[in-house]
């Protein structure tokens, strides 16, 4: 039997609607495969990323894992630095003591290259931190430098902290 113009156009029709399924299900598959990446597993467990850790309630049981001395070339010590680990949250951040007319910038940095950066400003009792970073099977460390009266005449102070690798 030869095909006529009505058969042709059906079976057009059907390969039309067949290449539209295929299309969907071959989106549908590439969307459930980036749900289940590593990459987007891994955005998701670092939840805390960026958090302050007591808004989060992941300071409420954290402890200090390295400290480190805030050094001014003028003045000696003029405050202390202390990196924190949440075993609950599985994060690090860093906290600092100064004096209360500082302002400054506290960093926290894990080994994978992500990092936060936090900027105080003077008050608080001169007790500062900032924000987490999520760092579990990994080293992390952290930074903080301080200022007061402007920085002039030597007024400015930094430190660090060991890594410390869980």
């Amino acid at each position: 039997m030869v095909p006529t113009q009505h058969q042709s156009s059906d079976q057009r029709s059907r390969f039309s609607v067949k290449l539209r399924v295929a299309a969907t299900a071959i989106g549908v598959a590439a969307v459930a495969l980036f749900a289940a990446s590593p990459a987007n597993a891994q955005v998701a467990a670092q939840r805390y990323d960026h958090q302050d850790p007591y808004k989060s309630g992941c300071g409420n049981a954290a402890r200090s894992v390295k400290s480190g001395k805030i050094i001014s070339r003028a003045n000696g010590q003029v405050g202390t630095i202390k990196l924190m680990w949440s075993g609950k949250c599985q994060t690090n951040w860093i906290e600092i003591r100064t004096a209360t007319s500082a302002n400054g910038i506290i960093s926290v940095y894990a080994a994978d290259g992500r990092s936060d950066r936090f900027s105080f400003k003077a008050g608080n009792g001169g007790r500062h931190w900032g924000n987490m970073i999520r760092a579990k099977n990994m080293c992390a460390w952290g930074s903080a430098s301080v200022q007061w009266n402007g920085g002039r005449g030597g007024q400015y102070g930094s430190g660090t902290t060991a890594k410390a690798c869980d």
